[in-house]
């Protein structure tokens, strides 16, 4: 249990203190009036996406005409399980994914936001000064946080997390903070039995995690 713990805490933390990366005021700005996603009870009953509905007109001809978007539907074979095992741990696994998904979902819009601010510094040394003091505050903020996913959370996170950004944690890292941090987060995970360079393959090994995570963003699940 106590190297369980230390992982979460440790491991996610230092990585989600590079993905995690935007100004200032922004994480005020998260932080005010705002449940956290690991900090909401699941409910397998409900969608944790709310299905999304659009509306709006298209000229055609010169006429207005009205149209609804939807969500789409997403329509896979019936699970089968062999045993009662199997069954568990589909349930579990869709369980973790509408956990940890919509905080891989803020990483992917936290990282956007923070190479867009980091654009408008002038030179390396302003950006490497700024990227110092938001890594500490990340860390700060984000380690009670990571204290609260299990093992399985933690690494299923580091795989939904290159689904959403198209890059693995390790090439996330070695990006913001270059190769010799990224290579010692790595090891980190390595004692650990996890890798920051894990991909996602959504048709391969990973094939029933993507049917569950489209169906969760759909608000199936």
């Amino acid at each position: 249990m106590g190297n369980y713990a230390y992982f979460c805490s440790c491991m996610m933390r230092k990585v989600l203190s590079v993905l995690c990366l935007w100004a200032l005021p922004a994480c005020v700005s998260v932080a005010q009036g705002v449940v956290n996603p690991e900090d909401r009870e699941v409910d397998m009953d409900h969608p944790t996406f709310v299905p999304t509905v659009r509306m709006g007109e298209v000229d055609y001809g010169g006429e207005q005409i009205p149209y609804v978007e939807t969500n789409r539907v997403y329509v896979f074979p019936e699970p089968e399980f062999r045993s009662a095992k199997e069954r568990k741990a589909y349930t579990k696994l869709v369980y973790n994914v509408k956990k940890v998904l919509p905080i891989a979902k803020e990483c992917n819009r936290i990282i956007v936001e923070t190479y867009e601010y980091l654009e408008t510094l002038p030179d390396k040394r302003a950006k490497d000064a700024h990227m110092r003091l938001v890594e500490a505050d990340i860390k700060e903020r984000y380690t009670p946080r990571m204290k609260k996913l299990t093992y399985a959370q933690g690494k299923l996170l580091i795989k939904l997390i290159y689904r959403e950004c198209n890059s693995s944690s390790y090439q996330l890292i070695q990006a913001f903070l270059g190769p010799v941090k990224a290579g010692f987060y790595q090891a980190f995970a390595w004692v650990f039995g996890a890798s920051l360079r894990k991909d996602y393959d959504a048709a391969g090994e990973d094939r029933l995690t993507e049917q569950v995570v489209l169906q969760v963003e759909a608000g199936q699940l």
